[in-house]
């Protein structure tokens, strides 16, 4: 794989701990190489050095052919909802506290020069668009990286809706809500909620039912090309809330229907070439240690 990656933007969540010191020592590695680095405007403001070149967030990914993404997953999902309009490659350095999408360790900025160069894995991960409406008006849209969350409102509170897949009726449910997860979210909020690993390659997500008020309800996997549709029952006296990736929420008062499909745009990654996506589960979920046996 190739690239030429001229200017290279750079965006940190500088409240996390250790954010800033990890962003002066990548700049002062860039620099070193002999890169173009730009910053956004908060980012840049938060270093307080006026040499650098900064734009305000929602410019910087017309400006550069790389992002450099310095933080947590929560970080890297926020950037990822700036670029995707762009398909701009996004690079994590995790200072966070899992790193599934930011696996790059800041004491190793060594693997980015050969990446620079083009020695490195491109992953593409999809992302899910929702639509509310309700009495023929939008009342609201988002993009999901993670999930499309449908929970309850302000005071936890049981709701009724349907679930249609390409307009064919699939159940009706009581629960507290239902999370929709792409592979790439499949590790977060879902797992969380019971629902299974899916691999970043696989074209499908999950439908994960939370705390449904019937024994026999269970995570359904889907293809990536259905279209789903919930409809929020006219029965319902309170309004549930729906969110993408924790993003605002978008109130679904009864008789509302939310449609759900997957965005023709995706998330590029890249990985440096000894990305290894079991290790990540096992390093990040302790999952399936091997053991070590005893003579």
């Amino acid at each position: 794989m190739t690239a030429q990656f001229k200017t290279i933007g750079i965006y940190g969540r500088v409240r996390n701990d250790g954010v800033i010191e990890t962003l002066r020592t990548l700049i002062a590695y860039l620099q070193k190489l002999g890169k173009d680095i730009l910053l956004d405007t908060e980012t840049a403001a938060s270093l307080n050095d006026t040499s650098l070149s900064s734009v305000p967030g929602q410019e910087l990914c017309n400006s550069c052919q790389l992002l450099i993404v310095v933080g947590g997953d929560g970080s890297l999902l926020h950037a990822a909802h700036a670029v995707i309009d762009n398909e701009i490659p996004v690079l994590g350095i995790n200072r966070g506290r899992l790193g599934f999408l930011t696996d790059i360790h800041p004491a190793e900025l060594d693997k980015i020069k050969a990446m620079l160069e083009g020695d490195y894995i491109l992953e593409k991960r999809f992302l899910l668009g929702a639509t509310v409406e309700h009495q023929g008006k939008v009342l609201g849209q988002s993009n999901a990286l993670n999930e499309v969350a449908l929970i309850p409102d302000s005071v936890p509170h049981m709701s009724e809706f349907e679930i249609f897949i390409d307009d064919q009726f699939v159940c009706s449910q009581d629960s507290d809500g239902l999370i929709i997860a792409t592979p790439t979210g499949s590790t977060a909020y879902a797992l969380s909620g019971g629902g299974p690993i899916l691999h970043p390659k696989l074209d499908a997500f999950v439908l994960v039912p939370m705390f449904p008020h019937s024994l026999n309800m269970r995570p359904i996997v889907i293809e990536g090309n259905r279209r789903v549709t919930i409809v929020i029952t006219p029965n319902n006296s309170t309004t549930p809330r729906l969110t993408c990736d924790s993003q605002p929420f978008i109130n679904t008062p009864p008789g509302s229907h939310i449609t759900i499909s997957k965005k023709p745009q995706h998330l590029h990654l890249i990985h440096p070439l000894d990305y290894n996506y079991y290790e990540t589960l096992r390093s990040k979920l302790h999952w399936g240690r091997k053991l070590q046996y005893t003579e």
